[in-house]
């Protein structure tokens, strides 16, 4: 293919379903645009849906900018259950009973976990020590020690309790694990938790109503997909290019 004729270029805003890592989503738009050069920023668990933004041609050279751009998620944590994840997809490791919180129990737990603060990354997570994935080494059932990450959470809202779930609105910086956040409040809470369900409703300036389903994508012509595609030069500041 011609670059100038052919080919695409720009940023899109997918809508990833569950069940399917982020790359997948990569190798499908891949197939669909017929190019190689595609990637993602900022990478979505394969049990998380929502807001992935997908780098085509020399868009690709933006990412480390576009990685870097604050979030926002819902979430739904199930209390009494822990997993070696922290997330459903996990081992259940331990289960404890769920107490009788009351809404302000709950409330005020959340509240500790506003602001500036360290988290440290979960085993089970794509952080490299030595050039090996963690996930790698925990799935030999190995711990390593992990350098703590400076993180900001600068909203974080309780939206519905119905024990042994609770459903949550959260904005925060990048590198942010929300599993960690979910397990580290059902510490807090003396029960336990693990994350069952997180969607990503924003990236920045962007936001998931200008999203595409993955599945509805790869059914648009060549037309409706130029019509998508933000130019770099619209989703990035000008400083960056």
């Amino acid at each position: 293919m011609s670059q100038s004729t052919n080919e695409f270029e720009g940023v899109l805003l997918i809508d990833k379903p569950v069940g399917c890592t982020s790359h997948d989503v990569v190798d499908r738009v891949r197939r669909k645009l017929k190019m190689k050069k595609v990637g993602h920023a900022g990478t979505l668990d394969p049990n998380a849906t929502g807001l992935l933004i997908i780098l085509v041609g020399k868009a690709t050279k933006v990412s480390q900018y576009l990685m870097s751009l604050d979030k926002e998620y819902t979430g739904v944590m199930k209390l009494g259950e822990i997993t070696n994840t922290y997330d459903c997809e996990g081992e259940v490791m331990e289960t404890r009973d769920v107490p009788e919180l009351s809404s302000e129990q709950v409330n005020d737990v959340f509240g500790e976990f506003l602001g500036d603060q360290y988290q440290t990354p979960p085993m089970f997570s794509a952080k490299k020590i030595d050039g090996v994935p963690l996930y790698k080494l925990a799935r030999k059932g190995k711990e390593v020690e992990r350098e703590p990450r400076f993180i900001r959470i600068s909203h974080l809202d309780v939206t519905e309790i119905a024990l042994p779930e609770i459903t949550f609105d959260v904005a925060c910086s990048k590198g942010t694990y929300i599993r960690t956040l979910a397990h580290d409040i059902g510490e807090k809470l003396g029960c336990g938790a693990h994350l069952k369900e997180l969607r990503r409703t924003l990236s920045g300036s962007f936001t998931i109503a200008q999203c595409t389903a993955l599945e509805k994508f790869e059914e648009l012509t060549a037309v409706e997909i130029r019509r998508r595609l933000i130019p770099v030069y619209q989703a990035v500041p000008s400083h960056v290019l």
